[in-house]
């Protein structure tokens, strides 16, 4: 399906231009016009992070006039695995700024924008006014929803990109769009792709299960390339179409993603007609789990205190760690025993926790994982099957990491 390019052409191209856009200038589909449209357009790039990356280094090299960048977090060195615009001498800096200087250095013929800020329902339409194309970068589904939502109510195509260990998914949504002869695309929205979002722990963040360095190399590209045949006109376009990629079979495979005339924003009869709370339409933890967690949080102050009595032989309990086995590798609260989430859930940790004399009334539980989330749904776990003095440690090792035990390593 062909579409009209979203952007005029600029007046001129100056001669340093022509020199460096040569290579674009020679290609029949892209020449002059396209490199012109290029220098014309303004995109904008939500997160400096792993799909954020190539994504902005290719279009800042490809000529893209104007560049926006959101982003509000800083670079850690956790991130250098695959976040290539960054390096180690950028560690603690924003990465708002390093992305900025990287691009200025590839191509100081373009201007960036920087939105430092974190976007949310107050500041995300004015945030993407003035763009022509929205390429997203993050990596959470209560700021997806958002974006796609803002995106169609101000009728700005939205290239999506989505990586997870060895996937990675890129789309093109844009339900306003028109064929180059003005009749209707017909396409869908991310909503009509994932009409709900999963349930709260059921898939988790690249910061919780990983991600293989190089993959977002290969989905930033696609997103890239997306957004240039968009802005240039050329090409067909993923509109309705789902590329899906598996890096370890080395295997790409798309399919088609029709219309829901059923979706809540899109749709024939839509129900979404603004902006909602995507927090709690996506929800961080699940009900249950909140509620099992309050009033059974400790804070790793609180545990370093009763593992102190523990030593002493003052108070007794049983200290669960529910993350999978390479993550406890890498960094361990002391005493911890190893029950990942998963044998929670098939019930076989509730043998483990009486082998361990849990459950006796003067040996309760006390579970931590990476964060607190993970620990919170196995706590209501936990609760369901009448352990009632069971807790969860707020922070997970996370906390632990950075409050008490700074010299291990944190990811």
């Amino acid at each position: 399906m062909s579409f009209a390019p979203l952007v005029e052409p600029a007046a001129e191209l100056s001669v340093d231009e022509v020199r460096r856009y040569s290579r674009h200038l020679i290609i029949p589909d892209v020449g002059m016009a396209g490199q012109k449209r290029l220098k014309n357009s303004k995109v904008l790039v939500i997160g400096a992070g792993g799909l954020g990356s190539p994504a902005l280094l290719y279009l800042a090299a490809a000529g893209v006039g104007t560049i926006g960048i959101v982003e509000f977090d800083e670079v850690d060195e956790s991130n250098l695995q695959r976040q290539v615009i960054h390096t180690q001498s950028d560690i603690g800096r924003p990465k708002a700024e390093s992305a900025r200087d990287k691009i200025n250095g590839i191509n100081p013929l373009i201007d960036v924008v920087l939105h430092q800020e974190r976007l949310d329902n107050d500041n995300v339409f004015d945030v993407f006014r003035g763009y022509d194309l929205i390429v997203d970068g993050t990596d959470n589904f209560a700021t997806r929803y958002m974006v796609n939502d803002a995106a169609y109510f101000l009728q700005i195509p939205y290239v999506w990109g989505s990586i997870y260990r060895f996937d990675g998914q890129a789309s093109v949504f844009w339900p306003h769009a028109t064929t180059e002869d003005g009749a209707s695309a017909d396409a869908p929205c991310y909503r009509c792709l994932y009409p709900e979002p999963p349930p709260p722990g059921m898939v988790p963040s690249c910061a919780e299960g990983g991600v293989l360095g190089v993959l977002p190399a290969s989905i930033g590209a696609i997103q890239g390339t997306e957004a240039i045949k968009l802005l240039t006109g050329i090409g067909d376009p993923l509109v309705g179409k789902l590329m899906i990629y598996d890096a370890l079979e080395m295997e790409y495979r798309k399919l088609k993603v029709r219309k829901d005339p059923n979706c809540a924003l899109c749709g024939e009869n839509p129900t979404v007609t603004g902006l909602i709370d995507y927090d709690v339409f996506c929800g961080a933890v699940s009900t249950e789990a909140a509620d099992a967690a309050a009033g059974s949080t400790i804070s790793v102050k609180q545990l370093e205190e009763m593992l102190g009595e523990r030593e002493k032989g003052e108070r007794d309990f049983v200290l669960i760690d529910v993350r999978e086995p390479n993550e406890a590798e890498i960094n361990h609260i002391p005493g911890a025993v190893l029950v990942p989430k998963g044998e929670f859930l098939n019930g076989n940790a509730l043998g483990t926790l009486g082998e361990l004399g849990a459950g006796s009334g003067d040996k309760p539980v006390v579970l931590h994982c990476k964060t607190g989330v993970r620990s919170a749904e196995v706590l209501a776990i936990l609760k369901g099957a009448g352990y009632s003095d069971a807790v969860h440690v707020g922070g997970g090792v996370a906390a632990w990491v950075s409050q008490i035990d700074p010299a291990q390593p944190a990811y």
